[in-house]
């Protein structure tokens, strides 16, 4: 088996580096975006950043996996604590209020609050059709990055306080709370993913987003168990679930 990683690696993915590297895996760090022939038809497993991912993971025959771009905004309230929607940019443009918007699956458009549509990016530099997810601004107190394999919360930790970085273990009311997601939506979600979660200024608990596993950060989450979720979430296509196929990038 054999870990794939990009020209600059995060300490996150160091770490992942280091623990796959004591399990006894092959890592290979590419250079760039080129994949020479002699990692053809491998058992090859990725983690990357999209662009990245999307320049060498055809060509190593791995199936990336990540949420539906609409998946948060077709989430129950209840799970959100306000209004999501999913749109062509272009129909964002028109928005003439307050809102959070970012892209839903990678960082093409910036994670922001703007002031209103007109603030975002224009159709100069984003393609009209450009799917975003537009919501009301929300203010998360506390944020929790889990790490989600096969229905459970496998593993995790906040990450912020305040919109700082502020990292600590995963407290057990974020895991239940993940537990719960899963209960209701796991069905929506491939096999093994990254869901943000946290707690408003009100006090609720809400998703904050999913990530690709392939592509985020661990924090303090248990290496191990994180690796365990990379691995599945973009891995060989020989080894890709019926569950998954729907899933894939």
């Amino acid at each position: 088996m054999r870990l794939i990683l990009p020209p600059r690696l995060t300490a996150s993915a160091r770490t992942l580096r280091d623990t796959a590297r004591r399990r006894g895996l092959r890592i290979t760090q590419l250079p760039d975006g080129t994949v020479p022939g002699e990692l053809l038809g491998g058992d090859a497993h990725l983690h990357a950043g999209p662009s990245f991912a999307d320049a060498v993971a055809p060509a190593l025959g791995i199936l990336p996996l990540e949420a539906p771009t609409d998946w948060l905004a077709r989430l129950p309230t209840a799970y959100v604590r306000r209004e999501i929607r999913a749109m062509p940019i272009r129909e964002a443009y028109g928005l003439r209020r307050p809102v959070f918007v970012k892209s839903p699956n990678d960082k093409s458009i910036p994670a922001l609050v703007y002031a209103d549509g007109s603030r975002l990016p224009g159709p100069d530099a984003v393609a009209p059709e450009t799917v975003v997810l537009v919501s009301d601004v929300v203010t998360f107190d506390a944020e929790y990055r889990l790490y989600m394999l096969d229905g459970q919360v496998h593993t995790g930790s906040r990450y912020a306080t305040s919109g700082r970085l502020d990292l600590a273990p995963l407290s057990p009311a974020a895991h239940a709370f993940g537990s719960d997601l899963l209960a209701a939506a796991g069905h929506t979600l491939p096999s093994a993913i990254v869901v943000d979660v946290g707690t408003t200024d009100t006090g609720q608990w809400a998703v904050v987003e999913a990530n690709a596993a392939w592509a985020s950060g661990c924090y303090v989450s248990d290496p191990d168990r994180a690796l365990d979720v990379v691995l599945r979430a973009a891995g060989p296509a020989a080894q890709l679930a019926e569950r998954d196929a729907a899933f894939v990038r």
